[in-house]
């Protein structure tokens, strides 16, 4: 092998019998932390950035394009998305609302704009539909609500549960898209009742609604992709862990600087 390689014999038994260089080790040990963090439940789902962020809140002060690198090497990989499908019928008799949001995400404190969709879950017993209420100031969840039939109440339960949550809806806005359970009866009078101003998207335009339709494909990244299930309960209950537990405590999110939108709103409540 010496002689394949033209390395003297003294030179190869000097190497082996060389200790292992800091580097060396230092790479050993990034590596190990990163395969226990993306072990973690849900945090398989983390690329390079996050994952150099989570390195970093242990204890690991690393640079990203090392992390990139070595995840390259050691073949770490995100959970990848499948192609996104929308839901939304908008060919109904409901009056529907302006586009008052335009495409303006970033707000300076919680309560003033809720972002809402619905979406669809497989299981073996059938489709579980979705609908969610994300605050634009910090991303978090504020209401969500599954059943197995797509109807207004949907839609009118997850904002009820965002009331519930976060107080009366007084001088706030409510976007979604142009979906007949939005544009239903039972939702405006409950949008009304509230004092809550109805914003739509344009038709047949996802990026009026970019945050909610990027959180929906975390989701579907991150979680239901990657799960069979059985019943639309066992669906229920991993949906209900991700939102909950994960997605507004833990998951670091890219737009909140690699916090989590309930640190993010911690941080923030002296000033909101």
């Amino acid at each position: 092998m010496c002689d394949v390689f033209e390395v003297s014999r003294s030179g190869y038994y000097a190497w082996r019998g060389r200790a292992e260089s800091p580097r060396r080790v230092r790479q050993r040990e990034l590596v190990s932390a990163m395969r226990a963090i993306h072990c973690e439940p849900r945090k398989g789902c983390y690329g390079s950035p996050r994952m150099q962020r989570e390195l970093v809140s242990r204890g690991c002060p690393v640079s990203e394009n090392t992390v990139a690198r070595l995840m390259q090497e050691h073949e770490l990989r995100a959970a990848t998305a499948r192609k996104f499908r929308h839901t939304t019928d908008s060919n109904h008799p409901h009056p529907v609302a302006e586009n008052v949001l335009n495409q303006e995400f970033e707000q300076e404190r919680p309560n003033q704009v809720w972002v809402s969709d619905l979406t669809y879950v497989a299981t073996r017993e059938g489709w579980l539909y979705l609908v969610c209420v994300l605050d634009l100031f910090s991303r978090k969840v504020v209401g969500w609500s599954m059943s197995a039939r797509m109807t207004s109440a949907l839609v009118v339960s997850a904002l009820q549960m965002a009331l519930g949550r976060r107080g009366g809806g007084e001088g706030l806005l409510h976007h979604s898209d142009r979906g007949s359970q939005y544009a239903s009866a039972a939702f405006q009078e409950l949008l009304r009742e509230q004092g809550i101003e109805c914003s739509m998207s344009r038709r047949g335009n996802c990026y009026d609604n970019a945050v909610m339709e990027s959180f929906f494909a975390s989701l579907k990244k991150e979680l239901i992709h990657q799960e069979d299930y059985h019943t639309r309960d066992a669906a229920r209950q991993s949906i209900f862990e991700y939102i909950e537990v994960f997605y507004n405590r833990a998951r670091r999110h890219s737009a909140l600087g690699y916090i989590s939108p309930e640190e993010f709103e911690s941080l923030a409540s002296p000033a909101a």
